[in-house]
């Protein structure tokens, strides 16, 4: 396992505008400047977090699908993001793993935020993602989901002898009043489960007024900040380190006396 470039775009997005926020982001990953490995959207980037999910849903394999797998094709890069999709006739907040190859893997958000009443609007995933990316183990979730640390939990494979995931990777859209949660569950996510974290949040208003302002952020396994966006428009690549965390977890195994359970 080598380091893996990271890169997370934190952005104002354009509400319910699909095309708008397709077009403002393939012009911000053309101007990342460099060689990355992963490029991490925000949740619901197309659209912003809305619960109009009959007129902005997406089949899958239409426009932001093959957006996605152009954008992967053409930089190399492992491209992560949620969007709004239509299924058997309900409705998902689904992130899309998009490989340059075109292989793909999907992740339907588990937790759903009801105090804006996501639930009422989308149906809630039953599984979770753990894909391997450049030699590491990652796995995505989405916003609300951090709020969660069984869903979150890193494991240890007795017969692998490996831990279940090297990085989670959370793209959300998190508000301004709730944002010390969001700093907060960050680290205590990369704390416990010994992994680095990486947040990617929106900043701006959305249609309803509600603001946001950023804070996406790379944590290391010991729960230190590598990176933090701040409140404004923020394309940052950073570097996770594949000898640091090997040598963290080798030094403080802590996830060997972690309580066996399972999720039902």
């Amino acid at each position: 396992m080598e380091n893996l470039r990271v890169t997370l775009i934190q952005s104002a997005l354009h509400w319910e505008s699909p095309s708008a926020n397709l077009a403002m982001f393939e012009e911000k990953i053309w101007k990342i400047g460099q060689g990355t490995d992963v490029i991490v959207l925000p949740e619901m980037f197309t659209t912003g977090f809305s619960m109009n999910a009959g007129p902005l849903a997406e089949v899958m394999g239409l426009q932001t699908f093959k957006w996605m797998s152009q954008m992967a094709r053409q930089t190399g890069a492992l491209i992560l993001g949620s969007f709004i999709v239509k299924e058997e006739g309900k409705h998902f907040n689904r992130l899309l793993w998009m490989e340059p190859g075109g292989d793909h893997k999907l992740y339907d958000k588990r937790h759903l935020f009801r105090m804006a009443r996501e639930n009422e609007v989308y149906a809630a995933g039953d599984s979770r993602l753990v894909g391997t990316w450049k030699g590491w183990r990652i796995c995505p979730l989405v916003c609300y989901d951090l709020r969660f640390p069984v869903w979150s939990r890193n494991a240890w494979d007795k017969e692998r002898k490996q831990v279940t995931y090297d990085a989670l990777i959370y793209v959300a859209n998190w508000p301004t009043a709730r944002i010390g949660a969001w700093d907060t569950l960050l680290r205590a996510r990369a704390i416990e489960n010994l992994s680095y974290v990486v947040g990617v949040n929106r900043i701006g208003p959305d249609g309803l007024g509600v603001p946001y302002n950023g804070h996406s952020a790379v944590i290391d396994p010991k729960g230190v900040v590598d990176w933090e966006g701040g409140d404004q428009e923020q394309t940052a690549t950073v570097i996770l380190d594949a000898a640091h965390l090997a040598e963290f977890r080798d030094r403080f195994p802590a996830y060997l006396d972690g309580d066996t359970f399972r999720l039902t």
